[in-house]
């Protein structure tokens, strides 16, 4: 599989920079998790090809760019975008986005080929289909409901938690799979904030360092995702110290191949 992180911060001089205020993990050119930059990022391949969209939970760094996404490819999509995510979500997205007040109700509307969105409820810990690949979605601990998901394309698996604090039942889950390939976690917060990391059900080093005590598998290459751009500094030196093997922060924008 080929996993991208889309790049969501530009420069002073108009480059894309290593921060990430947005969130949007692309797979194989084809697949979304989360839509955090899928409009201003996503390359000319990913723009023709994704057309499946799974969400971890509603909040906007997550799925800024599905509304203008959308908006840019209406006239000319032949096959809806399918969004998959939790009933929860798929409420939020209807009642506090696609509104007609912030955004136009998409779901409502059509082009000449017909429908150009169509959602799919997630059930928890049940297999669903999204393309090629095969997801599962797992509760986790944050301020919304949201979750974490494991997902392969029949040979390589890899794990993701989405925006999470402490959490039991995902270890328990993602423990069971077998030959994980990649975990992708988060770590928003540096030390210094764990207050606030505790109120918006965050994770920062030392509570990253306790929940990586809870992983079974050494073997599996460990990447930090979701780190705010303020503190980033800070918390790439903070975990930096921990000295976990195999454990690194994403490269925002570079494609990884497992």
């Amino acid at each position: 599989m080929k996993v991208q992180m889309l790049p969501t911060t530009i420069s002073e001089n108009g480059r894309a920079t290593a921060q990430q205020h947005l969130c949007c993990l692309v797979v194989d050119d084809k697949v979304a998790i989360d839509a955090g930059s899928l409009a201003m990022s996503a390359t000319e391949i990913q723009r023709k090809q994704v057309r499946d969209v799974i969400l971890t939970h509603a909040h906007l760094d997550h799925i800024a760019g599905l509304p203008i996404f959308i908006d840019d490819l209406f006239a000319t999509l032949e096959t809806p975008i399918r969004i998959y995510a939790l009933p929860e979500v798929i409420n939020s997205l209807e009642t506090h986005v696609f509104n007609w007040v912030l955004y136009p109700r998409v779901s409502e509307l059509k082009n000449s080929y017909g429908n150009v969105v169509t959602y799919q409820s997630i059930e928890v810990e049940s297999k669903i289909k999204v393309s090629h690949l095969e997801f599962t979605a797992i509760n986790v601990n944050h301020k919304v409901p949201s979750v974490g998901f494991v997902f392969s394309d029949g040979n390589t698996k890899m794990a993701l938690s989405g925006d999470t604090s402490q959490m039991e039942r995902f270890w328990e889950f993602v423990n069971q799979e077998k030959n994980l390939k990649a975990l992708f976690i988060e770590c928003a917060f540096p030390n210094e904030l764990s207050d606030l990391a505790e109120a918006s059900h965050h994770l920062t080093p030392s509570k990253l360092e306790l929940e990586l005590k809870k992983f079974s598998q050494p073997d599996c290459q460990i990447f930090v995702i979701n780190l705010k751009p303020m503190y980033r500094e800070k918390i790439c030196s903070e975990i930096t110290t921990l000295n976990i093997p195999n454990l690194n922060v994403l490269e925002v924008g570079k494609v990884y191949h497992f």
